[in-house]
């Protein structure tokens, strides 16, 4: 067992942590904007778009970290969990099915957490243990 973490581990926590503040800071942000604009569901550009960077770095952190853990289920959890969040996020923006918003906290407290235990316990010390 080893305590440091990889850099695409630091990566993930890091990119689902600040998508977490994000998803977080979201309904602050139309409360702060209603009471500045009339139109309430006008939402900045450059916030909508950071959902977009968010995913690129997890999805990034995500291959790099399944194809080096040691144990094939974190893999697996690391997949599902960018999955779920990327349908909500996509169902979300084109408004496919009627998801409650707490919904998002799921996958993104999901990859934390399974970031963290990837990099914690998971760390393969050669080619040879990781899963291919």
């Amino acid at each position: 067992m080893t305590f440091s973490l990889n850099k695409s581990d630091y990566l993930g926590i890091i990119s689902s942590t600040l998508c977490l503040i994000h998803c977080l800071a979201t309904p602050f942000l139309f409360v702060a904007q209603a009471h500045v604009a009339i139109a309430v569901d006008a939402k900045p550009l450059w916030w909508s778009s950071l959902d977009i960077l968010f995913l690129g770095f997890s999805s990034y952190a995500v291959y790099r970290s399944s194809s080096k853990t040691s144990k094939k289920w974190v893999g697996i959890a690391l997949w599902i969990s960018l999955v779920a969040l990327v349908f909500i996020i996509v169902n979300e923006k084109l408004g496919w099915l009627s998801i409650p918003e707490v919904a998002i906290y799921i996958p993104a407290f999901g990859l934390i957490i399974f970031h963290l235990y990837a990099g914690l316990f998971c760390q393969c010390q050669d080619d040879a243990c990781c899963v291919n």
